[in-house]
């Protein structure tokens, strides 16, 4: 193991504790408060901001739409620049966060904010940033990765800077009490398979990451097993620091990472409008049963130590099988339907924005090539 880890973003955890946002950003400050479609005004949320920062000069932002998009962001790049704004609140779930982080490098830069993206600009310095979280997911309020869209060409990249890591982040599971089902189940999946990318992929002898990794399985395993009571402050608690903890960077250190299923599902989301957890779900078994040979070790620890199988000649054939199962238990697919009327057109749509992203090689051994991509997309394809 050879790693850096520091994880500077302080974490407001439990009920009530968005009041902290007061003393969280310094009173000197120029607000823009930013958040998505406006159901933080029904749960109580926006009102327990806006008494929050009472003191702080601040203004608002609204819009910012799940897997967000450069040309919804770039309005609020254009505020904060035009009113100089010096610090940023996203208050919403992973796209507002996402987006946010976004609209903080963008700001300090005076050419077109997708340079970020495609790697033409690399950031050097943003707009100081927090999080309020009410759909928890991706982990984005204490990390420093964000993932944006630029609809005119349905590209969904993403990029990684410590300059964009959120300073502080409030989570109160009293947010979550509003959510839909499918919202939950979404952010139960989406954590789920954070950790796989860090965990299923060849042995590392790195006792804890594995260890905590199993652990964060074990739990998301329970919840989703007792998701009957995902009304209660206990189950939302648990889901909430839970999905934060799959990827504040943690389990990933010193330890190889895949992330192809993430880059195969960005291009679903991007070209059919798939919930970003669906299109996980919708990859992730194939990508497994076609990389089983170079994953088996680690799928046969999986079964082992989460599963509570027993050691056998098809164990990872077995853990994979259970993934399935447990996706199907939450009502979520693990093939994708809508697409369109001819398969052979949309896989070969894909395999071109993979091309036009370069991502020729996936995964921690670079071995899902577009090739091997396109026996995955044969089997998650209905």
């Amino acid at each position: 193991m050879q790693f850096s880890y520091s994880n500077p973003t302080n974490i407001y955890f439990g009920q009530s504790q968005i009041a902290a946002i007061a003393q969280a950003i310094p009173i000197d400050s120029k607000v823009l408060v930013i958040y998505g479609g406006g159901s933080i005004k029904k749960n109580g949320v926006y009102d327990q901001v806006a008494s929050a920062l009472s003191g702080h000069q601040w203004q608002e932002f609204s819009g910012v739409e799940p897997n967000p998009s450069v040309e919804t962001l770039d309005k609020a790049v254009d505020i904060v620049k035009k009113n100089k704004v010096d610090y940023l609140l996203a208050v919403g779930g992973g796209s507002v966060i996402d987006g946010s982080k976004y609209i903080a490098a963008a700001s300090h830069y005076e050419g077109d904010g997708w340079d970020i993206l495609i790697g033409k600009h690399q950031v050097t310095s943003a707009v100081p940033l927090g999080a309020v979280l009410t759909l928890p997911a991706t982990g984005s309020e204490s990390n420093k990765a964000a993932v944006v869209t630029k609809k005119s060409t349905q590209d969904k990249l993403s990029f990684l800077s410590s300059y964009v890591q959120p300073k502080f982040a409030v989570l109160d599971p009293d947010a979550m009490k509003t959510l839909p089902q499918r919202q939950l189940v979404n952010g139960l999946i989406d954590a789920w398979i954070h950790v796989c990318e860090q965990y299923l992929t060849k042995p590392t002898n790195a006792m804890v990451q594995d260890g905590f990794a199993e652990a964060l399985l074990k739990n998301l395993k329970t919840l989703g097993n007792d998701f009957d009571h995902h009304d209660s402050d206990t189950w939302r608690a648990n889901l909430m620091w839970n999905a934060n903890q799959a990827l504040n960077g943690l389990i990933g250190v010193g330890v190889a990472q895949d992330w192809a299923t993430h880059m195969i599902g960005h291009e679903l989301t991007a070209l059919y409008g798939v919930d970003h957890a669906h299109s996980l779900a919708i990859i992730q078994p194939s990508l497994l049963r076609n990389q089983i040979e170079c994953k088996r070790a680690k799928l046969e620890q999986m079964g082992k130590n989460v599963f509570g199988l027993q050691q056998s000649a098809d164990l990872a054939e077995q853990t994979i099988n259970y993934i399935e199962d447990f996706y199907h238990s939450l009502n979520m697919p693990t093939q994708l339907t809508e697409y369109g009327d001819n398969k052979a057109v949309a896989i070969d749509t894909i395999l071109h924005q993979l091309k036009s992203h370069n991502m020729l090689t996936l995964g921690e051994n670079q071995s899902i090539t577009l090739i091997e991509v396109e026996h995955i997309l044969q089997q998650a394809l209905a």
